[in-house]
Parts: C-alpha cells; structure tokens; sequence
C-alpha cells in the first residue's frame, strides 16, 4: 500500500483507512484516516496504595486510589506475598466502577525492579514477569504492577506494556560513583512520575522537555529527588537505598553505625532490609506512614510528631 506523504504514517493496528470519491472532484480520492479511540486500563502499584484508572482516548474515566494501612500488609511477609491482595483490589475497584474486562483494549503498568532499560514502553512477557517476581533486582511492591497486568492482558488477549520503568538507566558516568569500587550506584527511583511532572512543565514553560533542565521531586511511600537535563535523568537519589528517609523508609544512614548493626546478631538479613525499607522513617519513629494521621496529631499539639515530620522535610531540602 502505498501512502500520501502529507499524512502520518501509522502502525495497521493503530488506523483505519478510508478512501472516498469526493464529488466535486471525481477524478480525485482523498485518503482519511481515522483513529480508534482505545480504552486503556492504567494500573500504579506503591508501596502504600494501590491506584487504577481506566481511559478512552486521552480522556479520563475514573482514577481510583486505595491506601493501605501497616495492618493492611503487615501479614504478608515479602512483597510476592501481597499478589493475590492487590490485584483482588484492582479487580473490585473495576467492578465497582462498572468496568467490563473484555472491553479494555490494552493495559498499562508502572514499571518495576526489571534490569536496567532505557526509558520508553516495553512490552511485559513472562520473562520480566519471572525477574520481577524473584526479586532479582529490587524487591518492591511495584514488581507486582507488571505481573498483575499480564495476567489480566491474558485473560482477554490484548497487550500488556510497562512505560518508563523506575530502573531506566539515563544516568552519567559521573553519578554511577558510590565512593566504593565494589559498589556502583545504580538507578531505581520514580521515573514514570517525574518525567510526567516535567514535560507538565514544560508545556507550562511554553517549552519541549527536551529543552529545558529541572530538578523534580517525588513524595510519596519512596521520596527520589533527580537532576533533568534536556529530557534525561542524569542523576536522582535511589528511592529505597539512600535519600533522605520517607515515611517507610530510612534512606541514607551513617556507615559505620549500618555496618554494626549488620553484625550484631541481632537480625538477619531479611529482617534488616525490611527494616529499612517497610519499617524506617515514620513509621520507625512514629508507628505510621499516614501523613493525614502525623498531621492530625501535630495539630493536636504532639511535638514528637512535629520534630519527626521537620526531620523528614529538612532531609528532602537538603
């Protein structure tokens, strides 16, 4: 087939072309194209919440967000473990939205701790979906996003993609320096997010992403702060390894003092990454990650709240 030049040049899948006799020139055919208007099932696994949304076209029909509680999943022991809760999650978020499964026509997760990628969209197989599960690379709730939404892909046959997975690797030589040969930094941060955000701004600006230069901030159950240099990531503190700590999670902690506790007999060491990641932060000062109920009792006059929240907020300005 061969196709006008002044029109875009689309993927069989993505169009549907129409050709016509117009009557005031009947010797001339025009070529139309016509796009199909998708639905789109978005699903965003974090550590805290569960979030679902579902969109035809660019427009939005509903985006639904459930937090969890510590009690909620302090009975799964690893993040492999929560699989069945949160996907019946998704499942009763949709029926309760009226979603009929079979007319989704592709679905869309938040990346998860696969192998470094550069940015984009990338299909999920049942290769990622091993990696993810075994933990290979991180250990994340976020994992579960990818394996979730290629079983329900599954289910009514249609594609399954993750986009600007948290491990895409923009980084520049300088920033893979730890201070230690044997340890080389390594992304692992907010991707999908902050790129979202910037290329918000830059529209904002009047301006491309790939224009500008920004440094973007994400707040939520991880905290990851990253250098944006025309439309890249050069550098961004790793979400659960280092950074300031969140409401769950330590982030960067005095060395030496690390290094003790590792060889105190005291823990294993599954038991000490949960304690950095799950148990740090707020929740290991103050017995919760909710930021509603951390405001409420500083309103209510709890200076430990108020002193642990400052805290929180100093490591992120600095």
């Amino acid at each position: 087939m061969t196709h006008n030049r002044n029109f875009p040049i689309l993927p069989p899948a993505e169009r549907e072309l129409l050709s016509i006799n117009c009557a005031s020139y009947p010797r001339k055919r025009i070529l139309i194209i016509q796009l199909k208007v998708y639905a789109v099932l978005a699903i965003n696994i974090g550590s805290t919440s569960t979030k679902v949304g579902v969109f035809r076209g660019e427009t939005q029909l509903f985006v639904e967000t459930r937090n969890h509680e510590a009690s909620d999943l302090s009975p799964f022991q690893t993040f492999v473990d929560q699989n069945p809760f949160r996907e019946k999650i998704i499942e009763q978020i949709l029926q309760e939205k009226g979603v009929c499964l079979e007319d989704i026509d592709s679905i869309v997760s938040r990346g998860g701790g696969t192998k470094p990628l550069s940015s984009g969209a990338y299909r999920i197989n049942q290769v990622m979906c091993d990696d993810l599960l075994s933990g290979r690379y991180y250990k994340h709730p976020a994992n579960l996003g990818p394996v979730i939404s290629f079983d329900l892909a599954n289910r009514i046959d249609c594609p399954a993609i993750i986009f600007n997975s948290p491990v895409s690797d923009e980084f520049e030589p300088l920033a893979r320096y730890s201070g230690l040969p044997e340890i080389q930094r390594r992304g692992g941060f907010h991707v999908l997010s902050q790129k979202a955000v910037a290329r918000k701004v830059a529209e904002e600006m009047g301006k491309r992403y790939e224009e500008i230069n920004l440094i973007v901030a994400h707040l939520g159950g991880g905290i990851s702060i990253g250098g944006h240099r025309e439309g890249r990531i050069i550098d961004a503190s790793n979400a659960i390894e280092e950074g300031p700590f969140t409401s769950e999670r330590s982030g960067s902690l005095p060395i030496i003092e690390v290094a003790k506790l590792c060889f105190s007999g005291q823990y294993s060491q599954a038991q000490l990454q949960k304690k950095f990641a799950g148990q740090g932060g707020l929740t290991g000062y103050l017995g919760t990650h909710d930021a509603r109920l951390v405001e409420k009792r500083i309103s209510e006059g709890d200076k430990d709240f108020l002193l642990a929240y400052q805290a929180m907020a100093y490591q992120i300005c600095k």
